[in-house]
């Protein structure tokens, strides 16, 4: 049930980042800020409910992991970000080494 919860947690993790970018647009800036605030609660939550059973290490790079990869597709797919073929690869990169922490645990 760990990795659900950090699974989970990371993908919370993705929408801080997403409501601060929301806020920045005035008709978004209250509820933008809101589901900032809110999802660093539930993120951070589920990362102490899944680090009772996964070490502190692999736990933060998981969640940051998915945490980064993900918001960077919601910026390349929704706001226009950067999308070259170095850029794909770095997260690459990124997803590889969860996966990795993942299969070593």
């Amino acid at each position: 049930m760990s990795w659900v919860y950090l699974l989970l947690a990371g993908l919370f993790e993705i929408g801080w980042p997403l409501g601060f970018k929301l806020s920045q647009q005035p008709a978004y800036r209250i509820s933008g800020i809101v589901l900032a605030v809110v999802s660093m609660a539930i993120s951070g939550f589920l990362l102490w409910l899944a680090q009772r059973d996964i070490p502190i290490g692999t736990a933060y790079a998981v969640w940051t992991g998915i945490g980064g990869a993900g918001t960077f597709l919601i910026g390349v797919v929704f706001f226009g970000d950067a999308a070259s073929m170095a850029r794909f690869a770095g997260v690459a990169m990124i997803v590889g080494g969860v996966i990795t922490l993942k299969l070593a645990h």
